[in-house]
């Protein structure tokens, strides 16, 4: 970095942009990812320079930065382009919900609020924990989480760990450990076989076609499918690895289950 604490902050995907917000450091900001919504004011305040795979660097690079931020292997190509530019960058790559506490607290190692960043992550996992204790006693649901309709795609880690919290029980527990969407994909008979209580879809940004998810060949007899409990989460809430998902994305994966 060229200074420390960094003062010119651009962030490539949308939790670390909340996460600064949070911290109360949104004046470091100076580019955001275009799918940064949250907090709402964030797309009125801060341009935008990158997609998720894809980045304008003439532009970041205009925008002198003390350091950019990143997330998992699909921003690597950008990454290198910045590093060989001089760029200091910070690649995150948490997939469950230990890693985005871990990355509350590293972020804000990084921007010099350690203690501030102490303070959110033990708030998130104090209320996670107190949601948690409330349905221990509740008998537990079996839950297919769908991110994506073709080739269908089980839910990723924080997902998962999410969903256990909240009283359910992931159907793919195994798979959600794979940090690589290819290797979260199923089979309709592998949901058919699984019979989950409750189907939860986010379809990474595209609306959820609850109609369809019904129709599929076969899974009239699944549980969730007889029940009507078929449920879309949006995709905002839920597959941001921070803030977001800890918050609104748990409290609607509760809402579903309830």
């Amino acid at each position: 970095m060229r200074r420390f604490p960094p003062e010119r902050i651009v962030c490539l995907t949308e939790e670390t942009v909340e996460t600064l917000y949070l911290l109360g450091a949104e004046d470091r900001i100076v580019g955001v990812s275009g799918y940064a919504v949250r907090p709402p004011r964030v797309r009125k305040e801060k341009p935008r320079v990158s997609a998720f795979t894809s980045a304008d660097i003439p532009k970041i690079l205009a925008l002198a930065p003390d350091l950019v931020l990143a997330f998992s292997d699909l921003q690597a190509g950008i990454v290198a382009d910045l590093a060989r530019a001089g760029v200091a960058v910070h690649l995150f790559n948490q997939r469950d919900v230990a890693g985005c506490l871990a990355m509350v607290r590293t972020l804000g190692a990084l921007v010099g609020l350690p203690e501030r960043a102490e303070a959110l992550a033990a708030g998130f996992e104090a209320r996670l924990a107190e949601a948690a204790a409330t349905v221990r006693d509740r008998p537990t649901l079996r839950v297919y989480f769908e991110e994506w309709d073709a080739p269908m795609i089980s839910g990723i880690g924080w997902v998962s760990d999410l969903i256990g919290l909240a009283g359910g029980r992931d159907v793919f527990p195994a798979l959600s450990r794979q940090p690589a969407a290819q290797d979260r994909i199923v089979t309709p008979e592998q949901v058919i076989e699984a019979a989950p209580d409750v189907i939860l879809a986010s379809w990474c940004g595209k609306r959820v076609n609850v109609d369809r998810i019904r129709s599929r060949p076969g899974w009239a007899a699944i549980p969730a499918v007889r029940d009507g409990r078929i449920h879309e989460i949006k995709s905002p809430l839920i597959l941001q690895p921070g803030p977001a998902a800890l918050t609104d994305g748990f409290d609607a994966i509760r809402a579903c289950l309830g």
